[in-house]
């Protein structure tokens, strides 16, 4: 009987996660797998081989529903999926880890966990650090994507596998209006409006080049619960003429080669894709040294600038420095595609194959 991955992820969204299934998925069609995937976001199908079955709500009312409704509706899908047939069946759980994991152990049936965030970012109250550990503990097998989350998990006596995340090798260019014909200092943001990724610090940091009559305009793309307060924020600091809030982008990667600097900001990471695509682009990067994978894809600092977390001062002073000589930042960017291979798709979907045969 053909083998079937079951992939678990009740909500589809727009990051680095949801990249990485694409590719995953289509690298298990094409070695004759059996394919579904259980989600409440039925209007991403298109992003899915034609070859994979698509379960779950296919009414556009969940589409923009919360993660918690839409993860349970879709662990009631599983576990009636699970029931009925769970031979040669392996779930594939990229979120909602602990009720995917606890429903595979009702059913008898083995699960592999994606986890793509820190532990760090887990570990504010009692409640979330038993959850995280539950659907850890509950799993066959753990997969990471930097050596940092697996050190942090070895530390708490739990073994994990270190597979990176998968980038295609494709670019694909768009402009972007706010940037167009613009000669000054180009900053991009990409991600979720959220205190995760903190673009907070990014605007505290604007001011700061304002008030040094710095030549720039910022762009943050994406969208979240707090578009309202950074709006505010940029008004607060007089910066509405300087950055923008666009919201979402389809496939924003595709906007990066328009700046001339990216910027991520965030508190915790697991491997910030949106880091990998900027080096892709051949675009300059400062960072945060977040747990994890910052520090990891920029080989601490040799690629591309790293900041402490919050710290808006020390991020005002490298874009000023890399505003006044661009050189050193641009030979880190520009090396950075000797040590691309590190994400090369057909390799690390290579590694996802061994792991299920042995699973």
């Amino acid at each position: 009987m053909k083998k079937k991955i079951l992939f678990f992820i009740p909500s589809i969204e727009e990051g680095g996660v949801e990249k990485n299934l694409y590719l995953i998925s289509d690298y298990f069609i094409k070695k004759k797998l059996s394919v579904e995937v259980i989600t409440c976001n039925f209007d991403k199908k298109r992003f899915f081989n034609k070859k994979i079955k698509i379960i779950g709500s296919k009414s556009n009312f969940l589409v923009n529903k919360s993660r918690l409704i839409k993860n349970i509706i879709c662990i009631f899908y599983l576990f009636v999926n699970l029931l009925k047939n769970n031979k040669n069946t392996l779930v594939f759980s990229f979120q909602a880890n602990s009720a995917a994991a606890l429903i595979s152990k009702l059913t008898f049936t083995r699960i592999i966990s994606r986890s793509n965030s820190s532990p760090s970012g887990w570990t504010g109250g009692f409640l979330k650090r038993l959850i995280y550990r539950l659907s850890l503990t509950l799993s066959n097998n753990i997969i990471v994507n930097s050596k940092e989350f697996k050190r942090e998990l070895t530390e708490i006596n739990i073994k994990s596998n270190l597979i990176y995340n998968l980038n295609s090798q494709k670019k694909i260019k768009k402009k972007l209006k706010f940037f167009e014909n613009y000669k000054g200092l180009k900053i991009l943001n990409i991600g979720r409006l959220t205190s995760q990724k903190d673009q907070i610090t990014l605007i505290k940091s604007l001011n700061i080049l304002r008030l040094k009559k710095i030549d720039f305009r910022c762009c943050i793309i994406g969208r979240g619960v707090l578009m309202k307060n950074l709006k505010k924020e940029i008004l607060k600091y007089k910066l509405k003429k300087k950055a923008i809030l666009l919201g979402y982008k389809k496939e924003a990667e595709n906007y990066i080669h328009t700046s001339n600097l990216f910027v991520l900001t965030s508190r915790y990471e697991g491997l910030p894709n949106v880091l990998i695509e900027a080096q892709k682009y051949n675009v300059p990067i400062i960072s945060t040294n977040c747990p994890t994978g910052p520090k990891e894809i920029l080989l601490n600092g040799k690629l591309g600038d790293l900041f402490e977390v919050g710290d808006y001062k020390k991020l005002a002073d490298k874009i000023i420095s890399f505003y006044k000589k661009k050189t050193k930042l641009r030979k880190k960017s520009l090396l950075a595609k000797n040590y691309f291979f590190r994400f090369d798709p057909n390799l690390n979907s290579l590694k996802y194959k061994k792991l299920i045969d042995k699973t």
